[in-house]
């Protein structure tokens, strides 16, 4: 039975009317529920906002590095240290390696660009932060629905969004309702703003629906591996940020490590992989476990033990990127628009100025008596914001490393080095990409395979037990929330072409080629279960296939600490 033969047959749904609907309660969702109660309170009005979000809880699946500028902090909240905000631990020192294998050179912190100085920054778990925003956002009179997944827009006749429903719950895997079906509700709003993080899966739809991205380079993603570690006391340094560059991958990839020393003796360490590389060979997963090894990077973990593991894509296109942000009767906030500055590896900070430049949009329009049309002031204001001017002097770093790693180092150095020094603000000229991710896989008989080493269960892990750490889990008889537009396809193209790349990009082991016993001819396995909810493959699959849907709410990781 589909979604709307189940809606003739149990409809109509519940409703419930709010002013403002936020989907996500990320950073950038619950900075913009915060700043509208905020703004109503200013002036003695009630604005009412509820957030939906799919994790079990606010913050449940988050991940981020994270180093965070306070900057939007500071002015959503001034006094978020006296109101307990985690961000305790101030970076103490920067370090940025170039590594060759088994080497590194440090570089000097004279030569280090503008971007990745730390000054006045905190390391962070954001998921911790996130979980301290929906108190904030709870107790100023925001709703929060944990555990409920938005899975279809809602429009009116004349085609603007008026609101969101939830995914229905109870549903087996062959579509039918089973004894604990429960439809799902709408949640209806004068304005919808849109917070799912990278790839969102309904912003997805309304870019494509209004064509946002009309005009605009294709996006950028890249994923980033992230693991959470106890480390001996001998070798802990409080607030030490170390940035990589180089090996293990090679010069036309794309990306870097990170590892970063918080408070209690523990490290956050990862490896970010732009997903724009060509090998089909490449496992982000493996090669991350390979950067573990390197002396410059195993001298902080050994004797330690790993507490923690998860995986997101990131989006890397920047500014050239950003879609229109607005349309009839929504927003896109934060990541699910692409704010992040991938240059200074951080996007908390964006997605929450993003979040509270849409809300005083959305407020002005409340204020005026208007509904469901669309939000100009929000990226009106974007353009003369400190945002607008941070991510424009970074406007072609993936540019440029898409030329490979020397031409990358080389042109960074000189934007956000050198420029600066010579009065210029931004660069006087813009390098644009015409090519989404999914195309640059090369075919596998052009492309050498990759030997990765096995685990050591020590330093380096198989992908299973990562996926155990990540407390994943979801209903197993629910329907797959990896879909396929065609099952034929991943077969007949993506492994005779490509040798199968989606086994290995996945960082959950969710996909693998098994062979029939009755016939021993290959087919696809998807492993739902293990799904950390990143995208990578909705993202990265050559053929556009792979179609990452909401799962039932509440299913998925469960980071702690991350």
């Amino acid at each position: 039975m589909s979604p709307q033969q189940i809606l003739e047959k149990y409809g109509p749904r519940e409703s419930m009317e709010y002013d403002v609907v936020v989907v996500g309660a990320g950073p950038a969702g619950l900075a913009a529920a915060i700043k509208l109660k905020q703004l109503a309170a200013a002036v003695e009005k009630e604005v009412s906002v509820v957030v939906l979000e799919k994790g079990s809880e606010p913050g449940a699946h988050i991940l981020s590095g994270a180093v965070m500028d306070p900057h939007a902090m500071n002015e959503l909240f001034p006094d978020w240290k006296e109101r307990g905000a985690p961000l305790s631990q101030p970076v103490t020192g920067d370090e940025v390696l170039i590594l060759r294998e088994g080497s590194a050179a440090r570089t000097p912190t004279m030569m280090v660009p503008e971007c990745l100085h730390n000054d006045g920054n905190y390391v962070i778990s954001l998921s911790d932060v996130t979980k301290w925003l929906a108190q904030q956002a709870e107790g100023l009179g925001v709703e929060i629905f944990p555990g409920f997944a938005a899975a279809e827009v809602l429009y009116d006749a004349k085609g603007a969004v008026r609101g969101v429903a939830t995914g229905n719950m109870g549903v087996g895997k062959d579509g039918e309702p089973n004894d604990g079906f429960q439809l799902g509700m709408e949640l209806l709003g004068k304005y919808t703003l849109f917070a799912e993080g990278a790839r969102g899966q309904l912003g997805k739809q309304l870019i494509a629906k209004y064509k946002l991205d009309a005009g605009r380079d294709p996006q950028s993603y890249a994923i980033g591996i992230k693991e959470l570690w106890e480390i001996e006391p001998g070798r802990a340094k409080p607030g030490l940020v170390v940035h990589t560059a180089g090996w293990p991958m090679d010069n036309d990839t794309y990306g870097g490590g990170f590892l970063y020393h918080l408070a209690d003796n523990k490290a956050t360490l990862g490896l970010v992989v732009g997903l724009d590389y060509s090998n089909p060979y490449m496992s982000p997963f493996e090669e991350m476990q390979r950067w573990k090894t390197h002396p410059s990077i195993r001298k902080h973990l050994e004797g330690g033990k790993r507490i923690g593991y998860g995986a997101r894509a990131i989006c890397a296109g920047g500014i050239l990127s950003l879609p229109k942000t607005v349309f009839p009767g929504g927003a896109l906030v934060g990541c699910d628009a692409g704010y992040l500055n991938s240059s200074r590896i951080k996007g908390s900070h964006a997605a929450l100025k993003s979040g509270m430049l849409c809300a005083e949009a959305a407020f002005a329009a409340l204020q005026e008596g208007r509904a469901m049309d669309e939000l100009t002031a929000y990226p009106a204001a974007f353009e003369k914001s400190w945002l607008h001017e941070e991510l424009q002097r970074s406007r072609n770093f993936k540019q440029w490393f898409k030329k490979g790693f020397i031409i990358g180092s080389l042109m960074t150095g000189i934007e956000q080095w050198l420029l600066p020094k010579l009065g210029f603000k931004t660069p006087p000229w813009t390098v644009h990409r015409d090519q989404p991710d999914h195309m640059s896989l090369r075919p596998a008989a052009d492309c050498t395979p990759i030997d990765y080493p096995k685990p050591d269960g020590q330093l380096t892990f198989d992908r299973l037990s990562s996926v155990f750490i990540s407390n994943t889990n979801h209903e197993e008889q629910q329907p797959a929330h990896l879909t396929l537009k065609d099952s034929s396809v991943p077969v007949s193209i993506n492994l005779a072409r490509y040798a199968g790349p989606e086994a290995r990009y996945c960082p959950a082991g969710v996909y693998e080629f098994v062979k029939n016993e009755d016939d021993g001819s290959d087919r696809l396995q998807i492993n739902a279960q293990n799904c950390v909810h990143c995208k990578t493959c909705d993202i990265k699959d050559p053929t556009q296939n792979i179609v990452w849907v909401a799962p039932e709410g509440g299913g998925g990781p469960n980071y702690a600490g991350m």
